[in-house]
């Protein structure tokens, strides 16, 4: 429903922010991650998830979108609740977590407060194949990690916009992302692909 907010900054605390958006104050329930990229700046602006419950409507805001969507991903798996993804993006940040679920280290997803051992072989096993698919073991940082996913699906949709297979385009787009280390802007992974092909 809500994007993101972009607004004042009225109100911080650990766990939660409040934004005011044309006259409307919006209460945010944040992780640690975000609380500490929030600085004393008066305009800010947060991606969100506005959650339904039975008991309560929340939204949960996120400094980047890669911190939105691994807590999209966390709470798309059984038993896994919007408390639960605060809690990892509290005690590691988005980068960690898809490099521990990828390389399956049950282990270091288990140190995070509300997953035990079931919970965390659970996320391991239904979001392991997705962030391998992402190239996160060949990447070593967070920016990295999520700045080449996002520019490798807006190529591939380019090139399939363009008339490409998109099972070609794919293998096409991962072969030059690999060869180039991974460092590569979409105009450029665009017109390599398109010369490849």
């Amino acid at each position: 429903m809500f994007a993101y907010i972009k607004g004042k900054l009225v109100h911080k605390e650990a766990s939660i922010a409040i934004i005011e958006a044309g006259g409307i104050g919006y209460q945010i329930q944040i992780p640690l991650s975000t609380y500490s990229q929030l600085g004393a700046e008066e305009s800010c602006k947060l991606f969100t998830h506005f959650h339904v419950r039975e008991d309560a409507q929340l939204l949960y805001g996120f400094a980047s979108m890669e911190e939105k969507n691994v807590f999209l991903d966390l709470i798309s798996i059984s038993g896994v609740g919007p408390s639960t993804a605060l809690a990892a993006l509290s005690s590691l940040n988005a980068a960690e977590i898809v490099q521990a679920i990828a390389q399956e280290d049950v282990k270091k997803v288990q140190t995070i407060k509300g997953v035990g051992a079931k919970s965390a072989q659970r996320l391991v096993l239904e979001l392991k194949d997705k962030y391998q698919k992402m190239g996160v073991l060949a990447l070593s940082t967070e920016k990295s990690v999520f700045t080449n996913n996002r520019v490798k699906e807006e190529a591939l949709t380019a090139l399939v916009t363009l008339g490409m297979q998109k099972s070609s385009a794919e293998k096409t787009l991962e072969a030059i992302i690999k060869a180039r280390g991974g460092d590569i802007d979409l105009e450029t992974l665009i017109k390599l692909a398109l010369k490849t092909a």
